[in-house]
C-alpha cells in the first residue's frame, strides 16, 4: 500500500493499492487498484495471479488493460469478480438507480441495484457503465417506436 487513503475497509493479503481511496469495501487478495482511484461500498474479488510488467506492456500494445482498477476510475456500490480489467477513467456507479440490467455481453448486470463485473470481464477506459444501459434503453426505445408507433419522452 502505497499512499492509499484506506477507511472502513478490509483489504487482503498481496494488494498492489497506489495513491487512492478505498472505503468500507473490502479488497480481495491480489487487488490491484491503481493512481487516483475511488472504491466506496464496494467488494473486489481480487485476482488468481499477478501480471507482470512485460504482461503489462503487451496488453497496452493490443489494446487491453491489466487485471485490477485502473487510474481515475471511481467504483461504487458494486461487485468485482475476479480477474476483471477495469480501465482508466472508468465510472461503474448506479446513479440512476437502475434495480435490473442483463448485460453479461458488456462484462456486468445489475441486480438489485448494485452492479456486478462478471470474472475475467474487460470494462475498457473510459466507460461509464450506466451510459452504456440507457444507450441500451435509447436504442430500445427507438426501435419500439418505430415498430409500435410509440412516442417516448425524455
Amino acid at each position: 500500500m502505497l499512499d492509499a487513503d484506506v477507511t472502513d475497509s478490509v483489504v487482503g493479503e498481496g494488494c498492489v493499492i497506489k495513491n487512492c481511496k478505498i472505503h468500507h469495501s473490502v479488497i480481495g487478495l491480489r487487488s490491484c487498484i491503481l493512481e487516483g482511484a475511488v472504491v466506496e461500498d464496494s467488494l473486489l474479488m481480487g485476482a488468481d495471479y499477478y501480471e507482470t510488467d512485460a504482461d503489462k506492456r503487451l496488453l497496452a500494445a493490443k489494446g487491453s488493460v491489466p487485471i485490477g482498477i485502473g487510474r481515475n476510475s471511481h467504483v461504487k456500490r458494486a461487485i468485482i469478480d475476479k480477474n476483471a480489467r477495469i480501465g482508466e477513467n472508468v465510472k461503474i456507479i448506479n446513479c440512476d438507480s437502475v434495480k435490473e440490467a442483463a448485460r453479461e455481453t458488456d462484462g456486468y448486470f445489475i441486480k438489485s441495484g448494485i452492479v456486478t463485473v462478471i470474472k475475467g470481464a474487460l470494462i475498457p477506459s473510459g466507460t461509464m457503465a450506466l451510459d452504456i444501459i440507457n444507450q441500451k434503453q435509447r436504442e430500445d426505445a427507438s426501435q419500439l417506436e418505430t415498430n409500435a408507433e410509440c412516442v417516448f419522452l425524455e
